[in-house]
């Protein structure tokens, strides 16, 4: 399948290489197929793809990648829909975005969204975002010298 990227131009996506979201993501819920694919050079954080709306991507990182431990109980019926059998399958990522200040340069860097973070199957290719309605969950950040 072709799409065609702001990102990354024209793409031939094959089939293997499709993460199926059944529900979609909130706001998104009519883009439910997404490829992951880094920019040249730049492997920690990677792009979310739409292969439904090529115009919708998303920058993402494991939650390893930003040195934080990061821990959240899934229902049965999240483990169905991913179809997760055992839990080394599941891989956890959030998504980021860059922020800029021009008024305040020390706070801008990256923002990651803990509280909706995306559950991936890497063995069934099926995927869900998980919204945490309260921090019940837990984080460890660890500092990279």
């Amino acid at each position: 399948m072709k799409i065609e990227s702001p990102v990354f131009g024209a793409l031939e996506i094959s089939a293997d290489q499709i993460i199926e979201f059944p529900g979609g993501l909130p706001g998104f819920e009519a883009c439910t197929r997404f490829t992951l694919m880094h920019e040249e050079g730049a492997t920690k954080i990677l792009l979310l793809q739409s292969v439904d709306d090529p115009q919708v991507v998303f920058s993402v990182a494991g939650a390893d990648t930003l040195g934080v431990n990061y821990e959240f109980p899934i229902s049965d019926d999240e483990a169905a829909q991913l179809e997760l059998n055992a839990p080394e399958d599941a891989a956890v990522a959030v998504i980021v975005h860059r922020t800029v200040q021009e008024d305040s340069p020390a706070t801008a860097g990256m923002q990651a969204n803990f509280m909706a973070p995306l559950v991936f199957n890497t063995r069934s290719r099926k995927g869900m975002q998980k919204i945490i309605n309260r921090l019940g969950c837990d984080v460890t950040l660890r500092a990279h010298e």
